[in-house]
């Protein structure tokens, strides 16, 4: 691997139990030269971190101490991080060789690369996948949030943004929402499955009230008094019908 890794993949953990070495398998099928793996632990006590400790890997680095949450391990992540772009992946989440496809595609430092994710459910049950992807702009960032598993940030995004450990949940998203309003970065889609994510992780059995009380003053802020406008209308049409409203 060259000494400045094109991507740089940052897993956040805490007793990942097998999912870990299912997920880092799924990225070394990939066999992607310039692509480095930092793993930030929160202080496993499941045999992670004797995992670990066994692999060979010269391109993985990783680290485990306490911390504040997923975001907070992701924040430290993105500061170790030497590639030019930065992937954020779940241990319970799977590389698809779309992934490869992406990397190769990768030209514009000042560009977020984002592609599509084939959700599934863990343990089964359900569909193996909806696909979750497609275009977005400003207003469709203000409905829904491009899946974080999707998305390959430039490194200079983390050296002006952090995620928000306020928002639990949603810190992606509400970063998502600043950087597509950011015109400092294009974004660029690219139509490709580049991951397997899992739809029973944290996300889907954490509620993130704090974000839900200040997304609309985020839509506000960063994507412009014109999308806010539509977004509060469309919010206050789902209200009146009794539906979620976010």
């Amino acid at each position: 691997m060259s000494d400045t890794p094109k991507v740089s993949v940052i897993i956040a953990t805490y007793n990942p139990g097998a999912h870990l070495p299912a997920c880092l398998d799924s990225i070394r099928q990939l066999q992607i030269a310039s692509l480095e793996v930092i793993v930030i632990d929160g202080g496993s006590t499941d045999g992670t971190l004797a995992f670990l400790q066994q692999l060979q890997w010269p391109n993985l680095r990783w680290i485990s101490e306490g911390d504040k949450g997923i975001y907070d391990a992701l924040n430290k992540g993105a500061r170790m991080a030497r590639g030019k772009w930065v992937h954020f992946l779940g241990a319970d989440d799977r590389l698809l060789p779309g992934f490869e496809k992406m990397v190769n595609r990768l030209k514009d430092a000042s560009t977020i690369y984002y592609a599509n994710s084939q959700p599934w459910y863990y343990g089964g049950g359900k569909p193996d996948y909806i696909l979750l992807g497609g275009r977005f702009n400003c207003y469709r960032i203000a409905k829904y949030c491009v899946n974080h598993q999707a998305i390959l940030y430039p490194a200079a995004v983390f050296r002006d943004h952090a995620y928000n450990l306020r928002y639990k949940v949603f810190a992606d998203y509400a970063l998502n929402i600043q950087l597509w309003g950011d015109a400092r970065f294009r974004k660029q889609y690219l139509p490709l499955d580049i991951v397997l994510y899992n739809m029973n992780g944290y996300s889907s059995r954490t509620r993130d009230l704090a974000f839900k009380a200040e997304k609309p003053a985020l839509v506000k802020k960063y994507l412009g008094w014109w999308v806010y406008a539509r977004f509060s209308y469309k919010r206050l049409k789902k209200r009146l019908a009794g539906e979620p409203d976010w």
